[in-house]
């Protein structure tokens, strides 16, 4: 007799969609670049230099020996942090986030190496890479972390409320689970339960 399967969790099919996945995959990096290309050319312009694509899309420009290497390594951690606001505003999910902030250094390790038509041998952009990608999943786990652990509100009164409210409206309010009746807490106003004993 075959094993009957456990039916999946509710929204785990739509979160594990290959369409899904690929468009924000496509969406991310298309940020990553944006925003690192804002940086750069603001940076850029300021120094007094020429923009080119190379500060962008080419490894060489990134070198330790030179003050614009060292700007650039700025821009690209800086990148980094801003991303981080896009993970929590499209992936959400802690355990998603380092997935898809190594997939978006990956391509850029491809786009890298195809405009350049060469692999990068520069040691600096390497480090730079891997300081980028852990920057980006540690603040990244961690904002969504943090919004998964925020306590959901439904609308009612919060403790803070309560707590500053009048003793003797506490005391009312508190008078629903002794006496049957109280305020209701949705904004619905006043109503009373019957007593089963009454049937």
């Amino acid at each position: 007799m075959p094993r009957r399967r456990r039916p999946a969790r509710p929204g785990a099919l739509a979160d594990l969609a290959p369409k899904r996945i690929l468009a924000q995959i496509v969406v991310l990096q298309l940020l990553y670049y944006a925003v690192a290309a804002a940086l750069i050319l603001f940076t850029t312009l300021v120094a007094g230099r020429d923009v080119t694509a190379d500060s962008l899309l080419s490894w060489r420009t990134v070198r330790s020996d030179v003050t614009t290497g060292w700007m650039l390594g700025l821009c690209w951690m800086m990148d980094s942090m801003i991303c981080v606001i896009f993970l929590l505003l499209f992936i959400a999910r802690s355990k998603l986030v380092p997935d898809f902030a190594i997939t978006i250094h990956v391509i850029n390790l491809v786009v890298t190496t195809f405009y350049t038509k060469e692999l990068p041998t520069q040691v600096f952009w390497w480090g730079l890479q891997f300081c980028s990608a852990a920057l980006m999943i540690f603040l990244g786990v961690w904002a969504c972390q943090w919004r998964e652990l925020k306590p959901i509100s439904f609308g009612g009164k919060s403790n803070k409320s309560a707590s500053t409210a009048d003793p003797a409206a506490v005391e009312e309010g508190a008078g629903f689970a002794r006496e049957g009746r109280g305020a209701g807490h949705d904004g619905a106003g006043a109503y009373e339960m019957a007593d089963m004993s009454e049937r």
